[in-house]
């Protein structure tokens, strides 16, 4: 029996093949094929430069990019479950990778943005375009145009000087349509440009007021699409969409099922955004959504770790609320429990400094990634965390190493978040422990902590294992290099600190420097560090 969403004409996911995670297409299939039974119509393909591109050779260069051939296979493929496959472009920001060739210097402005009015500019937009609309038969195509925040500010501004921020971006976005316009595509766009360049750099601007003369200038037939997956009171995206109204008459929403804050899912946190947001699109009169999978910072965790949050999703866009209900759809689908799959939160779900075990309602909170890089001298995130913080995550493990005989194909997701957690359970609090040690002196105490050091690198020897056996199972290899060079670098910090710790026992150094600086606060009430750049280390990278 065909399952249909009952509220929404077209429901989808967009699908992150940007951040290094460039999934195999006999993968992405299968990732269909569980969505089409779920009742999703539309997948989005988020594909930066993973694309192959006629005439540029160095776009998607070394990124594992898409053939046209494989474009094309996926998208008979979707074609024949009942599900539109449509490209997720950018032609404006987001395309820093690219910006290390040569190649494409010339046409940079500033950050990861395009440089406008630039001739090579529109020639590489139209080779991506008119690439694309060899490999899928959707008329819809995604442009992108987000967090362009900088717009205007760099090479522009030494060539033109300061113009209007929404002028430029209103001359863009027209030739841009006129070229998808030229390959038979309908545009869409995501929305906060517009909101950012009216507001000081502020999206989310209930009250903010535009002047019909913006919305007469932007293109008619280009769809705004309205982003948010952060918020989990309805209040708020009811305010948004009504001020979405004062640009455009075609609006399209865009929720979030949490996969990118490591190498952990939020499955609590998007379900309550996700059950806010289409009850408000309900209200609202919004025939067309999406939930995203983005990838940010490496794409560490499976897209298969937030099926709660899309089975949530399809449910509630069937008319479906109550749940157990939806657990009972999620075993029908999937043929795997619900509650099960909410342990893949379990890593995120340890204990903060001075406060209880944090809870879905406390909101984001990403303490396995950190951790994990969290330096075992130079602890930036030491004051965050709390002594018996270890004892949280040896329970984790066990209840996940459980799951894992109990969920068949998907064993491997529990296993790898097992094995986070066996390693945070040594890990997490190693850099409290070995500062108490250092100061105090104490021999007996020394010689326990080699040994965990010990025990801990071979537990993350272990967890890079079961890591990297995930991530070949679902993707490309391009992109593993990044996880190589962290993990691995990881492990030999801490060979490092073992072997001077070591010879600090022995008396053949007098002392370690990094462990008699005070660790200061983080004097900050966030709790989400989702960049393994400043969470690895205070120096340069």
């Amino acid at each position: 029996m065909e399952v249909k969403a009952k509220y929404f004409d077209t429901f989808g996911v967009m699908i992150d093949c940007s951040r290094n995670a460039v999934m195999k297409i006999s993968e992405l299939k299968q990732f269909i094929a569980l969505l089409s039974r779920m009742g999703y119509n539309q997948v989005q393909l988020y594909t930066e430069d993973t694309y192959e591109v006629d005439n540029e050779p160095y776009f998607g260069y070394f990124r594992g990019r898409y053939t046209q051939e494989e474009l094309k296979e996926l998208d008979d493929y979707a074609q024949d479950l009942g599900v539109e496959l449509i490209p997720c472009i950018q032609t404006l920001a987001h395309l820093n990778a690219i910006f290390q060739w040569t190649e494409y210097k010339t046409i940079n402005d500033i950050d990861s943005i395009l440089l406008v009015r630039q001739e090579r500019t529109y020639q590489l937009i139209e080779n991506m375009i008119s690439s694309l609309r060899k490999c899928f038969r959707s008329k819809k195509i995604h442009i992108g145009m987000d967090e362009a925040v900088m717009l205007g500010k760099g090479k522009f501004f030494d060539l033109y000087g300061e113009q209007n921020r929404t002028e430029i971006l209103l001359e863009h976005l027209k030739r841009v349509c006129a070229i998808t316009d030229k390959y038979g595509f309908e545009p869409m766009m995501w929305s906060d440009m517009f909101y950012r360049i009216a507001n000081g750099g502020a999206y989310y601007s209930p009250k903010s007021v535009f002047h019909s003369e913006i919305k007469n200038q932007i293109p008619e037939k280009i769809t705004l699409i309205y982003w948010d997956y952060y918020h989990t009171d309805k209040k708020t995206y009811a305010k948004m969409i009504s001020g979405h109204h004062q640009l455009s008459d075609k609006i399209m929403f865009a929720g979030g099922a949490w996969k990118w804050g490591g190498f952990t899912p939020h499955n609590d946190f998007a379900v309550r955004t996700i059950k806010a947001a289409l009850n408000a699109c309900i209200e609202g009169g919004i025939r067309n959504a999406f939930i995203t999978l983005w990838g940010d910072d490496g794409a560490e965790t499976s897209v298969y770790a937030v099926l709660p949050a899309l089975c949530y999703a399809a449910c509630m866009a069937q008319g479906i609320t109550a749940l157990k209900e939806i657990k009972e759809k999620f075993f029908e689908w999937t043929g795997c429990s619900y509650e099960d799959f909410m342990l893949l939160d379990l890593p995120d779900r340890a204990v903060l400094a001075k406060e209880k075990v944090v809870k879905a309602e406390d909101g984001l909170f990403n303490p396995s990634k950190y951790e994990l890089y969290n330096d075992c001298f130079m602890g930036i995130f030491d004051t965050a965390i709390v002594p018996d913080e270890s004892k949280k995550y040896k329970t984790f493990a066990a209840k996940l190493k459980n799951a894992a005989k109990r969920n068949g194909k998907y064993s491997y997701l529990f296993e790898t978040a097992s094995r986070l957690c066996t390693l945070l359970s040594y890990k997490a609090t190693i850099g409290i422990r070995t500062r108490k040690v250092y100061a105090d002196g104490n021999r007996e105490a020394l010689d326990e902590l080699i040994a965990d050091y010990k025990k801990m690198i071979k537990l993350t020897e272990e967890f890079y294992t079961a890591f990297k056996n995930q991530w070949y199972l679902e993707n490309k290899p391009h992109g593993f290099d990044v996880q190589d060079i962290r993990l691995g670098g990881l492990i030999m910090r801490m060979k490092s600190c073992l072997e001077r710790l070591i010879s600090y026992r022995d008396g053949e150094t007098v002392s370690i420097p990094e462990l008699e600086e005070e660790v200061l606060a983080l004097h900050t009430k966030k709790t989400y560090h989702n960049n393994w750049k400043t969470n690895v280390t205070a120096n340069v990278l």
